[in-house]
């Protein structure tokens, strides 16, 4: 394992797993609490549009990825909130409005897209030290925010009727959190990438709410366990010659079988 990290793209790959396991810590203890694992998956979706708009105006993609997950999200948030259609028919509506912007974008640029499946299914091998950078800033305000906020959120997660009547600003908290949420999937595009990047928001996540309802604690296991299994996964990848992406999600996977297994007869819940 040591030998590897001689090599410049493992040393990204390796930083890149770390802040990934950061933000699933963080932001998928909120969205499995929560429940807004769909909602997760439609913002991903949506932001397909920007990633095919950065090959159009050829810029880095991530970059145009970033403002359209927040408006996506916002669209989201305020569709179901403002309006009569449902939070399942916006989230349907983006999804595929942001995959299809993103294919005509992507069809009007010239020539061929490179590192277009690396977006689509993830290609941590492969992650730059400019995209590192954007992540490491994200990762910051994702802590930042929720820092400052963890309170209110803590309260938004686990009863937001109640927290509604002591007169905690339950909508505007709720955009926040999925903007949290979009900022969360930009971070981890490039690692598993749209396909697969539910899987990293919620799974680590689940397997450590399968150990304990103290959302400090599911936050802290969460994250250990993120960082764990990815760079885990990135050394299987890297060994058996497997798309880095994959390896990573049935890793997880795997692991959550067995802590369930773990869970259901060996352990009681903290």
């Amino acid at each position: 394992m040591i030998e590897i990290l001689h090599y410049e793209f493992m040393r990204n790959a390796l930083f890149a797993a770390v802040l990934v396991g950061i933000v699933c810590g963080i932001v998928g203890a909120f969205v499995v609490m929560k429940k807004i694992v769909f909602i997760s998956g439609g913002i991903s979706h949506a932001a397909f549009g920007g990633i095919g708009l950065g090959y159009l105006l050829n810029i880095n993609p991530v970059l145009t990825a970033i403002p359209f997950s927040l408006l996506s999200a916002l669209a989201i948030g305020i569709l179901s909130k403002k309006t009569k259609i449902s939070e399942d028919s916006a989230i349907g509506i983006l999804w595929s409005v942001g995959m299809a912007l993103g294919i005509l974008f992507i069809s009007l640029s010239p020539g061929y897209a490179p590192d277009l499946f690396g977006y689509l299914f993830g290609s941590i091998l492969t992650v730059p030290i400019s995209d590192i950078i954007i992540m490491l800033v994200l990762d910051i305000i994702i802590i930042v925010t929720v820092l400052l906020l963890y309170k209110e959120l803590h309260a938004l997660s686990f009863d937001e009727e109640f927290s509604m009547i002591v007169g905690v600003p339950t909508q505007t908290l709720y955009l926040i959190l999925l903007c949290l949420v979009a900022l969360s999937i930009i971070v981890l595009i490039r690692v598993v990438g749209i396909i697969l990047v539910i899987a990293l928001l919620t799974i680590p996540a689940t397997i450590a709410k399968q150990f304990t309802s103290n959302l400090k604690k599911l936050i802290a296991l969460s994250m250990i366990t993120a960082v764990v299994l990815t760079v885990i996964g990135l050394w299987l990848s890297y060994v058996f010659d497997l798309p880095s992406g994959a390896a990573i999600v049935l890793l997880l996977a795997l692991v959550f079988i067995i802590s369930t297994g773990i869970r259901k007869f060996l352990i009681p819940k903290v």
